[in-house]
């Protein structure tokens, strides 16, 4: 909205014109405002050549209602804009919109489930753990890299995840993802995490034939036959294989108005009104088409499984009859793929409060499904694989250690001795007292570090570990046969200075002229 506002008030030339004998200054006709808009519309990225005159002349409808525009005498507030001759001006400011606009709050990160402690609410329920027996061999095969003795630990591992479990990781991992792709700092501002149904999530990618459609539960809720099968015709034509063939011109049309007539009268479009707001902000990704589509895929995840399907269906036919040659002209006056996106635009995203782009980005929107339905409709597969891994990690047995999350209602494990911090302290410096008298010397015997960084290397050594360097100098005579000092030689006296000796300074008389 702001950007079409502002390049349609650069853009329009403002020039004097005449009206019933008088003239105004800086205004212009309706003709040339349809004019010079479509051209804007149709060269925007988020546009395109599709856009009609017919929907230049509704969105500068909207401009007068919202007095974006006014007419000369300064009326405004009536959508009663027409492609004549009449002139309009520019108001001394225009109402600007923000839509969609990014949250200014810090980084939100949305957190997974932790099913190491109990949450309150009647669908989450707490995963115990019990203690598996392992005998001390079994112990020290595993973990032949452990010196001296181990700290105290156990074994232990959950039991198979509930469904409800398995439904919440996929609802919290597919809307961190989502969030990630669009590059929000948090969803709240397009979507309310809380009508997104984690077991819609599950079913449309669980539950699905061998063309990825979604398969319903409820039969009450699919396609009628008639339906279907008017879809099939058009999709098929001229070689329908479950109709007979028709026997009057038009019979085409007819049935395209019958498919096009059973969507229009839903009461919701098939992306919903509770998603609206997240499917309007995949359409600034649209020059990254792989980031565009991959929003998108996971977006048609949050779908109620009815409207998935539905969804599959019709942009599936949509595609096809654009592409049927052997298809006659649906329309007259427009060719088929923008007489798909016309008829079908709104049944597939609208808002359910007034919007006045609303129309041209549905139509944005549609346009791009139907060039590449093939992937938007089909589960995500780094996404499925990344989420059945973390729920395999989940139910893996694993090793816990003393104090680190440990259940203190079970019995330690018999294969472990628990020792005292004295105890713990000596074996920790006997058993490393080796390394370090090696590495003492080493630093001894290595002959190529000058006797300064020997000498501050051995310093940092004992300051680090005195009992270790002890042992190797007992005495301060043992670490000065290291450094033997060597016998300073005085500097040879200079010859020069003794040739002539020091002649004191002598006072001479002046002689006056």
């Amino acid at each position: 909205w702001n950007e079409i506002i502002e390049l349609f008030r650069a853009g329009m030339p403002l020039r004097k014109h005449r009206c019933r004998f008088k003239s105004y200054e800086r205004c212009f006709k309706a003709s040339e405002a349809v004019e010079c808009l479509h051209e804007l519309l149709g060269s925007n990225q988020n546009f395109g050549p599709e856009v009609t005159r017919d929907q230049t002349v509704k969105l500068l409808k909207k401009f007068l209602k919202n007095h974006v525009i006014e007419d000369i005498k300064g009326r405004w507030g009536k959508e009663d804009f027409e492609d004549d001759g009449r002139l309009y001006r520019f108001p001394p400011s225009s109402p600007l919109k923000s839509y969609p606009k990014k949250p200014s709050c810090g980084k939100e990160v949305i957190k997974f489930p932790d099913w190491n402690e109990p949450r309150a609410g009647p669908s989450q329920e707490h995963i115990p753990v019990k203690s598996v027996a392992m005998n001390s061999e079994m112990w020290y095969k595993r973990h032949s890299i452990a010196i001296g003795e181990v700290p105290a630990c156990k074994l232990v591992f959950r039991r198979e995840l509930t469904q409800t479990n398995i439904e919440e990781i996929w609802k919290s991992m597919t809307l961190s993802r989502l969030q990630k792709v669009l590059g929000l700092d948090s969803l709240d501002e397009v979507l309310d995490t809380k009508l997104v149904n984690s077991k819609h999530i599950v079913q449309n990618v669980y539950h699905v034939n061998k063309q990825g459609i979604v398969t319903l539960e409820d039969k009450s809720k699919e396609l009628p036959h008639w339906i279907l099968s008017a879809m099939k015709c058009l999709v098929n034509w001229p070689s329908c294989s479950d109709l007979k063939q028709p026997t009057y011109s038009g019979f085409e049309r007819d049935v395209f108005k019958t498919i096009v007539d059973y969507f229009t009268q839903m009461k919701e479009p098939l992306l919903t009104f509770n998603f609206f707001d997240i499917f309007v902000s995949v359409l600034g990704l649209l020059q990254k088409p792989s980031k565009a589509v991959e929003a998108l895929q996971i977006s048609c995840l949050l779908l109620p499984p009815e409207n998935r399907k539905r969804l599959q269906l019709l942009v599936r036919m949509m595609a096809r009859i654009s592409l049927n040659q052997d298809l006659p002209r649906l329309s007259e006056s427009v060719r088929t793929r923008t007489l798909m996106v016309q008829a079908f635009s709104r049944c597939i995203l609208c808002s359910k409060d007034e919007i006045d782009l609303d129309e041209l980005l549905a139509a944005k929107l549609v346009s791009f499904l139907m060039d590449n339905y093939q992937e938007i409709l089909s589960v995500p597969s780094a996404l499925k694989s990344s989420i059945e891994d973390h729920v395999v990690h989940l139910q893996r047995v694993q090793i816990k250690y003393a104090g680190a999350d440990s259940d203190a209602a079970l019995p330690p494990p018999s294969f472990c001795h628990q020792i005292t911090t004295g105890e713990f302290e000596y074996q920790r410096a006997t058993g490393s007292q080796e390394p370090l008298a090696a590495l003492l010397e080493e630093i001894v015997m290595n002959k190529e570090i000058s006797v300064k960084d020997k000498k501050k290397k051995l310093k940092q050594f004992q300051k680090s570990y005195p009992e270790v360097y002890r042992v190797r100098f007992p005495s301060p005579e043992t670490e000065a046969m290291l450094f033997p000092e060597k016998t300073k030689q005085k500097p040879p006296i200079l010859m020069w200075a003794l040739k002539k000796p020091f002649q004191p300074f002598h006072r001479t008389r002046s002689f006056r002229m």
